[in-house]
């Protein structure tokens, strides 16, 4: 044997479920403007979904006490009794809806939330309805449990919500679910109950068909807007409905990574299935956390509300400010998600001619070193998204590079 010799080369074979499916286009934005940053260049990212707060100490105090007490061990599978307990009396308290403790269940995200239901309920050849534009994680999870995303493009005229029409016409006798998330990440658009109630008219004429509604950026809404959830709308619907939500966006606690759901007794134990054999319980510290935030103080929601508004307005004026762009108003989250059409066919000063929303977006962090995402990534173009959950210094610098990149435009 040759000790010299080298290796032979592995071959790699992806699985197949994974094969169409690619890291998220907002992380490898995310990567590639950190990237830039660390070379000097003065990039400001406006790509990420997390808010600039700080969770409340009291939540850090809760996690603390638990880390004292002990509570370093493994838990409950799908939530503790005590988060459970919290959750339930939330969905009561601020939705007027009733779950029971095994009709609850938490996991390691919200995503994660959504991983469970779609890999205990699809099989090959069943199909779930996605309106555009959507979070980039629902179709490649509908993808990865081997099931078809059928994908409806919601326009701006629409407020970028499905129509009842677009629902009916959508659904087969392969229709398994239907995802919904009010307020939207991306576009911000929010789900009044005058404009769920057409839909749930359909689904209940489809009694195959479940309804997923993410519910996660409920707090955080504007203008008097009303936030319902579909399940208090129509209890005949209850039964087939999964409630999402967590923790990480109105309590500022993306990194602790917990998501939780209400949903059918039967739904619920097929989803700790699967997570059982993934991740197994949530981290115990995170769970402490996550009960002092539900039970705990909630003035500040309000606070950072009125914060994000005043952004939102920021961004909105600006954007509208240029010629060429069109940002419709957002009923919540912190994103805004403007039409660049007017942009496309015209050419940098670098000679380069713009043909789609990823060719503007690029020229924007080249040439202006400002991170946004293009509207292709949610499905819908020619859009881009921003993530106003920046301080306003920051944003008023970004729109002040994105109007002079604008007006460089030939």
């Amino acid at each position: 044997m040759n000790i010299n010799s080298k290796p032979e080369e592995a071959v790699f074979r992806p699985a197949k479920r994974i094969s169409s499916i690619g890291v998220s286009e907002i992380l490898k934005i995310g990567a590639k403007a950190q990237a830039l940053k660390r070379e000097g260049r003065p990039v400001i990212i406006l790509g990420a979904g997390e808010p600039d707060f700080d969770t409340p100490d009291h939540i850090k105090e809760a996690a603390w006490k638990a880390m004292q007490a002990g509570q370093t061990k493994y838990t409950a599978l799908d939530g503790t009794p005590e988060l459970k307990a919290a959750i339930r009396d939330k969905f009561s308290r601020e939705n007027a809806v009733d779950y029971a403790l095994d009709e609850i269940t938490v996991a390691t995200g919200a995503k994660q939330i959504l991983f469970n239901a779609m890999m205990a309920t699809l099989d090959p050849g069943d199909e779930v309805i996605i309106p555009t534009p959507y979070w980039t994680s629902y179709s490649d999870i509908v993808q990865i449990a081997e099931a078809k995303p059928v994908l409806i493009a919601c326009n701006a005229e629409a407020g970028f919500r499905l129509q009842a029409a677009q629902l009916e016409a959508a659904i087969t006798p392969k229709t398994r679910w239907v995802i919904l998330n009010s307020p939207s990440n991306p576009s911000g658009a929010g789900y009044r109950a005058e404009d769920y109630r057409p839909l749930l008219d359909v689904l209940l004429k489809h009694p195959q068909v479940w309804l997923l509604v993410d519910d996660m950026y409920e707090h955080i809404v504007y203008d008097g807007f009303e936030f319902v959830t579909p399940a208090a709308l129509e209890p005949r619907l209850k039964n087939r409905i999964l409630t999402v939500n967590g923790v990480s966006k109105a309590y500022a606690m993306t990194g602790w990574r917990i998501g939780y759901a209400g949903g059918p007794r039967d739904l619920i134990k097929a989803m700790a299935v699967v997570q059982s054999q993934a991740t197994s319980c949530p981290s115990s510290i995170s769970q402490a956390a996550s009960v002092a935030a539900l039970n705990g103080p909630q003035d500040f929601l309000n606070e950072r509300k009125a914060s994000f508004q005043r952004r939102r307005d920021l961004v909105v004026a600006g954007l509208n400010a240029i010629d060429g762009l069109d940002c419709r108003v957002p009923e919540g989250a912190f994103y805004t998600f403007s039409g660049c059409a007017g942009m496309l066919g015209k050419t940098t000063p670098a000679g380069k001619r713009l043909e789609t929303d990823t060719d503007f977006c690029a020229y924007l962090l080249e040439d202006a070193n400002v991170a946004v995402v293009p509207g292709s990534a949610f499905g819908l173009s020619p859009f881009f998204r921003i993530s106003y959950a920046s301080a306003e210094s920051e944003l008023r610098e970004a729109l002040a590079r994105i109007t002079d990149a604008c007006a460089r435009l030939a």
